[in-house]
């Protein structure tokens, strides 16, 4: 066993061998992952829409978001998994907490020392409610903090992005705003940052980061600020790479002027005469480049996990490309301390037609000391991966 560290994290670089395991879903939908040897995987929850992201709530219950689908709608929910089964390794429930949210992303609580609060980014503003345990739905009024643009650049010209994810970190919570296009000189201020502001005000607001075009999951670790990013479409078929990086406070990473590709900092040739605002400069290189159109989102660090392989390491969901044909991402991949990665979980993506996508992780979320979730949010699926004892 080698023992790697790296800035304030160790990492035990083991060999991984991966086992198959049949998954049997609804709607007579059967098929074959790989996972680690040694664990099991279960379906926890599933006849869910789109589940986005997880959240632990103070009570130690389970939350998850759900987007409905890839449409800009109004139709989104935030459920409660709930009456944890350790026998069939299934939530016996599943609450409806909330609906009819518009693309509801993120869920996550704080607390101000007496009080605890649940919020709930949706694309257009960032709200919480005052939770107290055992809640089913919310109690009191909802507070709107934050309000961002709701409209873009439709799909035919590379899409816009609906997310809004937050983090919170020393009484600030931290929101990621992405981008109104594929790639574009933006006019909103806004547009692909991550801005800080109180919490319980949404006063003080400050953008701390820009030149994020999508920086969909976002977490604090070890007092540090990470986030996943999704680079431009149309550069080719590897660049840019996506990335899992750190987040410095007051710094550019690249959006739309630069990107990185093979540990290298290029010069987008679309905007190599255009005008560049004053904060632009050359970005940082970040630790993990993943390849392009993998589309990393959701991550966790594992910390205290009882398997040396996997513990003090970040765990990433790779949703994957709308293009099947590329054969990219629909994995979860650890994060490897010379800045590769590999792949933990796969099979999900067994050809290159959208009939042989079974799924496309989208969250995962460390549970306890052995077990830990991840989000399908192509077939509704929550599952279950836990280590035998």
């Amino acid at each position: 066993m080698l023992n790697i560290l790296f800035g304030t994290f160790s990492f035990s670089q083991q060999s991984l061998k991966l086992i198959d395991q049949k998954i049997q879903l609804e709607g007579n939908i059967s098929f074959t992952l790989k996972i680690p040897a040694g664990y099991k995987i279960s379906v926890a929850a599933e006849g869910l829409y789109r589940p986005r992201f997880f959240a632990k709530s103070p009570d130690g219950r389970l939350f998850v978001t759900d987007m409905y689908d890839k449409t800009d709608n109004t139709k989104g929910k935030i459920f409660i998994l709930d009456g944890w089964d350790n026998k069939t390794r299934q939530f016996t429930d599943v609450i409806t907490y909330m609906k009819d949210l518009h693309n509801p992303n993120q869920v996550g609580f704080y607390s101000n020392g007496t009080q605890s609060f649940i919020y709930i980014a949706e694309t257009h503003q960032l709200s919480y409610y005052p939770y107290n345990n055992g809640d089913n739905k919310p109690s009191g009024t909802a507070k709107i903090i934050a309000t961002f643009p709701d409209y873009g650049l439709s799909y035919k010209y590379g899409g816009w992005h609906l997310t809004r994810s937050f983090a919170f970190n020393k009484n600030k919570i931290y929101v990621s705003v992405g981008s109104s296009c594929d790639a574009c000189i933006e006019k909103e201020e806004i547009r692909a940052t991550i801005t800080e502001m109180n919490p319980l005000d949404g006063n003080d607001k400050q953008i701390i980061a820009r030149g994020l075009r999508n920086a969909v999951g976002l977490k604090w670790i070890n007092n540090e600020l990470w986030a996943t990013n999704m680079g431009r479409d149309n550069r080719g078929p590897d660049k840019p790479e996506e990335q899992l990086m750190k987040i410095e406070r007051n710094a550019f990473y690249g959006w739309p002027y630069y990107y990185q590709y093979k540990k290298q900092v290029l010069a987008d040739p679309d905007f190599k005469d255009s005008v560049h605002p004053a904060w632009v400069k050359r970005p940082p290189i970040s630790k993990w480049g993943i390849k392009a159109h993998s589309a990393p989102l959701g991550f966790d660090y594992f910390k205290g996990f009882k398997d040396p392989v996997l513990n003090n390491s970040f765990i990433t969901a790779l949703h994957g490309s709308t293009s099947v044909w590329r054969q990219r991402g629909n994995a979860v991949v650890q994060m490897m301390p010379n800045g590769t990665y590999r792949e933990i979980i796969t099979g999900f993506l067994q050809g290159k037609t959208e009939d042989k996508r079974f799924g496309r992780p989208c969250d995962v979320i460390q549970w306890d000391d052995r077990s830990f979730f991840i989000s399908d949010d192509k077939n509704g699926v929550i599952y279950y991966i836990y280590k035998e004892k």
